[in-house]
């Protein structure tokens, strides 16, 4: 269906380690920021009433994955480009979801709730999804079984990621609204718009050193990356409207279904003992990784407009 994509193989993005250190500094910002407006006491609700929670969870890990097989067999790509929609659909929910959650106005509690299971889960379920789907894909296509390679997650490197992007700080930023709440009040404002501005600016910067590159072959597989993350999001909003939850929890699970960690692929794709960087995976995960963002906040901010002329 989709023509010219062979050349992606052949590419390799100017992607580094600093870039990752920059993200992860921007996440860890961003989420102290949404931590200011969290409460312990919210956090018993979420786990009092876990029906939430347990479909926000299976989205990610089992229907997404699915789907994108499906999406897969439909458009037909290049073996490259499939297994990294498929390892894209096996990584966590990004820690970027919650900040967009608290954007949308949606249940941020039951977001941070959903970040960490994934976190956890995903040292299992990510290189489970992987095999499993990339298993039944080179079924299909002979020539994508030399592709499909075993991912191992580093449990001490995925348990410290979520310890410093997530546990630390929810921590801090919690315990200092509850010990200086007039401090917390005027600083929450402010704090909002800089995390704002901070992510436009990762985006730009992201953009901007593989402006070349995503300038000649954007148009091979913008359209593949927007499919597939509206399929993401639709599976989330889906999901939890079928089950009729409540309209924070179902704003919530659209958003963390939607936004994947792309960076934990990039950081496997690009790793030289699992797929050294693969042209066609890399391209799907860093365009998803500027795309989600956009599409992200596109979505919160309606929410979180609509909700401001309901008032």
């Amino acid at each position: 269906m989709f023509e010219g994509l062979e050349v992606l193989d052949t590419i390799r993005l100017n992607f580094s380690s600093d870039s990752l250190k920059l993200l992860n500094i921007t996440i860890a910002f961003i989420m102290f920021g949404v931590a200011l407006e969290l409460k312990v006491e919210r956090f018993k609700h979420v786990f009092m009433f876990p029906k939430s929670t347990m479909l926000g969870v299976a989205a990610q890990f089992l229907v997404m994955p699915f789907l994108t097989f499906l999406l897969v067999l439909i458009i037909n790509p290049t073996p490259g480009v499939a297994l990294g929609m498929i390892l894209v659909a096996a990584c966590p929910g990004g820690n970027l979801s919650n900040f967009m959650t608290n954007h949308a106005r949606g249940n941020t509690e039951l977001s941070v709730s959903l970040t960490a299971i994934a976190d956890i889960s995903a040292v299992i379920m990510t290189p489970f999804n992987f095999a499993f789907w990339g298993g039944m894909y080179a079924r299909f296509y002979s020539n994508a079984s030399n592709m499909i390679i075993p991912v191992e997650i580093d449990l001490f490197e995925m348990m410290k990621t979520m310890i410093i992007l997530l546990g630390m700080p929810l921590t801090i930023g919690m315990t200092f609204s509850r010990y200086f709440p007039l401090i917390t009040k005027k600083i929450l404002k402010p704090i909002k718009i800089l995390s704002l501005i901070i992510f436009g600016s990762y985006v730009v910067i992201a953009l901007g050193k593989n402006f070349n590159y995503f300038l000649e072959y954007i148009h091979l597989i913008f359209i593949i990356v927007l499919i597939h993350n509206a399929l993401a999001f639709l599976t989330g909003y889906s999901l939890a409207r079928l089950f009729k939850l409540k309209r924070q929890d179902v704003r919530t699970i659209t958003i963390e279904t939607g936004i994947q960690n792309s960076g934990l692929a990039l950081v496997l794709i690009f790793n030289p003992n699992l797929f050294n960087g693969i042209g066609g995976m890399a391209f799907i995960a860093a365009l998803w990784g500027i795309w989600h963002i956009i599409s992200g906040l596109t979505v919160s901010s309606i929410w979180s407009y609509r909700l401001l002329l309901q008032k």
